[in-house]
């Protein structure tokens, strides 16, 4: 890619020198991109307030020079999402959400994953933005849907060290999750409680680690085996219909524990939007 036009979306945008801004877009062909609006904060022309975070943009971008970054030459906008900056928990989850696409997005990488993390990234903004309750079981689920768009979804099904299957075929009682229709809440088959048992996650293997495998005093997350279903359930649904998964509070907690430590695993750092978000969803 030289000099292309695309469509973007912003992921961050900071003030540079007297009159620059620099930018960092979300394109389809290229994954994260990070380029130079010289002049953006006086050129009504070039960028007629369009670099403002989470808009959705057709962008001229320039990136023929070899070195230093990519120049950002004209901007329009197409979505703004207004929705998300007038309740203070749409924005926090919208922020929370893009920055941390911003710190795990590849630049460069093959084109189709980065126009299936392009489709997640609209789609979510565009769920966030519709009127519904924001609140953690919502977090939860586009979180878990953002690792897996970025390509590090953890595993929820077997062993991540043998590949076995790390569900058990005994009864179990207490549902984690259901899927409503009409207002009624119908199982769907995922439970857990005193029979379900327990299975050890390891964070840095990015998933669930059998019996056999689990080395003498190693380090582990320990969750119950309805609560991975409840999560994989989860990546199955439509974003539109989200809301129709209902998680109980035991499988919502101990999946928070879990994207918690994993996110930080990846990422390294505490989010900048992680404590704002926490104080809005009452955490």
């Amino acid at each position: 890619m030289a000099n292309t036009t695309t469509e973007a979306l912003v992921l961050r945008s900071v003030d540079f020198g007297e009159s620059d801004r620099i930018v960092h877009l979300l394109v389809p062909d290229a994954g994260r991109l990070t380029a130079i609006a010289k002049g953006a904060r006086r050129s009504l022309r070039r960028f007629p307030g369009t670099l403002d975070l989470f808009n959705h943009l057709r962008v001229q971008v320039d990136r023929r020079r070899t070195a230093g970054l990519a120049r950002l030459e004209q901007a329009t906008l197409i979505e703004a999402f207004t929705p998300l900056r007038r309740e203070p928990a749409r924005f926090a989850l919208a922020c929370y959400l893009l920055e941390l696409l911003d710190r795990l997005a590849p630049e460069g990488g093959a084109r189709a994953d980065g126009r299936r993390l392009f489709g997640f990234a609209l789609s979510a903004l565009r769920t966030v933005a519709t009127p519904r309750r924001i609140d953690s079981r919502l977090r939860t689920l586009l979180e878990l849907r953002a690792l897996d768009a970025l390509g590090l979804r953890p595993e929820l099904r077997h062993c991540v060290r043998c590949g076995s299957s790390i569900q058990a075929s005994e009864a179990r009682s207490e549902p984690q999750a259901s899927e409503v229709h009409s207002g009624r809440a119908e199982p769907s088959g995922v439970h857990s409680g005193g029979g379900a048992g327990e299975v050890a996650f390891a964070v840095a293997d990015g998933g669930p680690v059998c019996t056999g495998c689990l080395r003498d005093a190693e380090p582990v997350l320990r969750v119950h085996r309805g609560t991975l279903r409840a999560l994989d359930q989860g990546l199955r649904f439509d974003l539109e219909h989200l809301d129709r998964l209902v998680m109980s509070r035991q499988a919502l907690e101990e999946s928070r524990r879990i994207l918690d430590r994993f996110q930080r695993y990846h990422t390294g750092v505490e989010l900048r939007s992680e404590r704002f978000l926490d104080e809005m969803l009452g955490v």
